[in-house]
């Protein structure tokens, strides 16, 4: 089992800045990837950005040069700078990890932190 806490949203106005924070526990050495999605209202939950054990990165192309998603393994956690926000960046920020492969691949999910962009 693997417990995500999130932290760092907020609202902002557009074109500031937020990070968001995660922290993972439990059986942290199982987990493969980590990475951020996002869900405003009405909307499917979307990948915003991912990062696995060795470092590749991943970002949808819509954040692509304004977020940066980065990974600390000693710590277990993973962070979301969030750059030159606009209003359609609003939306409940969730993290997530996922452990094992193939058909026993399990994605967890962090309980998700609000970030509401102001224009």
């Amino acid at each position: 089992q693997v417990q995500l806490v999130e932290s760092g949203g907020g609202l902002v106005q557009a074109g500031g800045s937020l990070r968001l924070s995660c922290a993972a526990s439990g059986s942290i050495f199982s987990i493969n990837a980590m990475g951020w999605y996002r869900q405003a209202p009405g909307k499917q939950r979307e990948l915003v950005a991912t990062v696995t054990r060795g470092g590749d990165t991943n970002y949808a192309d819509s954040v692509k040069g304004r977020f940066t998603i980065s990974r600390d393994m000693a710590k277990n956690t993973v962070n979301l700078q969030m750059s030159s926000l606009s209003p359609e960046d609003t939306a409940v920020y969730y993290c997530s990890a996922d452990t094992g492969a193939g058909w026993s691949k399990v994605y967890y999910w962090g309980q998700g932190t609000q970030v509401t962009v102001s224009s």
